[in-house]
């Protein structure tokens, strides 16, 4: 049996602390309740990426199934959804059936005997995609000013002496070795001009990153992946790799590379999204 309770006060702070760090939630919030249901409307819950709510309350096992599907494809494809959990009878009313989606709403059958009806609004919270740029070269500089205002959270990989050429990053490190991390939604540009070239590209080849660009020709590229290749690294590892990065606008200057990398990595990321809102 269910019993209202009310978002706790501290849930704003918990989803502040969530985005703070960078981590994938959803927030459901009931929009509306049609006679009795054990959540009313403003209750909130904040579901993890693992599947557990970590606060709040939407309501119990009548609601619980179908808000949970719905916030794991929130986050797969970062699209919000509105739910509709309604009574067998209320549904067959209205020629629906559980599952069912239709201008936008998705249904769902509210097999508890309240018999109400409630609606709640499944939203993604997805951390900033991360650029992590490799080198101190015009076109690195370029792209570390160009990628704030795409949203990118931009970490800086330079030398020491490099880091003044570089006026805002939201994390810095000093060389090429990156932090571990398990996250597989990075992007990493490797823009060293000649410095370090293998250093750095052996550093993003053995990161999770979804997507690697290499700013140089495919001759250079070639050579520094049969080095690393000769080192043990598997084949299979060079496949997020594209280079030449960028998209072919006919870019010349440092900052119309950094445009058309930019372009590519939006490209490559939206592309990545619409498939999953197909399947």
């Amino acid at each position: 049996m269910g019993t209202n309770r009310p978002a706790h006060p501290e849930i704003l702070d918990l989803v502040a602390g969530l985005k703070a760090k960078g981590e994938a939630f959803v927030l459901a919030t009931v929009v509306r309740t049609v006679s009795v249901t054990a959540a009313k409307a403003g209750a909130k819950a904040v579901i993890r990426a693992d599947g557990g709510i970590s606060d709040g309350w939407i309501g119990g096992g009548c609601a619980r199934a179908a808000v949970l599907k719905a916030a794991k494809e929130a986050l797969a494809d970062g699209q919000p959804r509105l739910v509709s959990i309604q009574p067998r009878d209320l549904l067959a009313e209205h020629g629906l059936r559980p599952g069912e989606e239709r201008n936008g709403i998705r249904f769902a059958r509210n097999a508890c005997p309240s018999q109400g009806t409630m609606d709640v609004f499944v939203e993604p919270m997805l951390p900033r995609p991360a650029l992590i740029v490799m080198g101190a070269s015009p076109v690195a500089v370029a792209l570390a000013e160009l990628a704030p205002r795409f949203g990118f959270q931009l970490t800086i990989c330079a030398a020491a002496e490099d880091q003044h050429l570089f006026a805002e990053a939201d994390s810095r490190f000093e060389g090429f070795t990156l932090p571990p991390s398990n996250e597989k939604q990075d992007f990493i540009v490797v823009s060293t001009q000649g410095r370090d070239d293998e250093a750095a590209l052996k550093a993003a080849i053995l990161s999770n990153a979804a997507h690697i660009g290499f700013v140089g020709s495919r001759r250079k590229i070639a050579a520094i992946t049969e080095t690393l290749m000769a080192e043990g690294i598997p084949v299979e590892r060079f496949a997020r790799v594209k280079g030449p990065a960028g998209l072919d606008i006919g870019a010349i200057t440092a900052d119309e590379i950094a445009l058309s990398i930019i372009a590519e990595i939006i490209a490559w990321r939206r592309q990545g999204e619409r498939t999953s809102m197909k399947t």
